[in-house]
């Protein structure tokens, strides 16, 4: 029996947003004990994005077995989709520079796309 599309990305949701709590907290960590600089973290936050959208779209391009490019990219923007509607919902709004918001969502879209072509 093929899995259901919205119980695939729902499941590719769940694995690379564990996968992104386990790096924050080590980026955390590495923050907190190495004294790391701020383009340090950046760099590093940027990296969680991208593997964390790589988990996603794997997990997305097994689920599916089909389409998995398109699997990959769906499954990247939404980790970007959901990323961004709880950022904005606890700072009460958009306050980040839409330069970085693209860059963003094209590392997720970008990750995704890697993970379903590696599945």
């Amino acid at each position: 029996m093929e899995n259901s599309i919205p119980k695939v990305f729902l499941r590719s949701l769940l694995f690379s947003y564990l996968l992104s709590a386990i790096l924050l907290i080590a980026v955390s960590f590495g923050l907190y004990k190495l004294r790391l600089q701020e383009q340090q973290v950046r760099l590093a936050v940027d990296a969680v994005y991208i593997l964390s959208c790589v988990l996603a779209g794997f997990v997305a391009g097994k689920g599916m077995k089909h389409r998995r490019f398109f699997c990959g990219i769906i499954a990247g923007l939404l980790y970007f989709a959901v990323l961004l509607a709880v950022s904005a919902l606890i700072n009460k709004g958009l306050s980040v520079n839409p330069q970085e918001m693209a860059a963003a969502a094209v590392f997720c879209a970008g990750g995704g796309i890697i993970g379903s072509v590696l599945s």
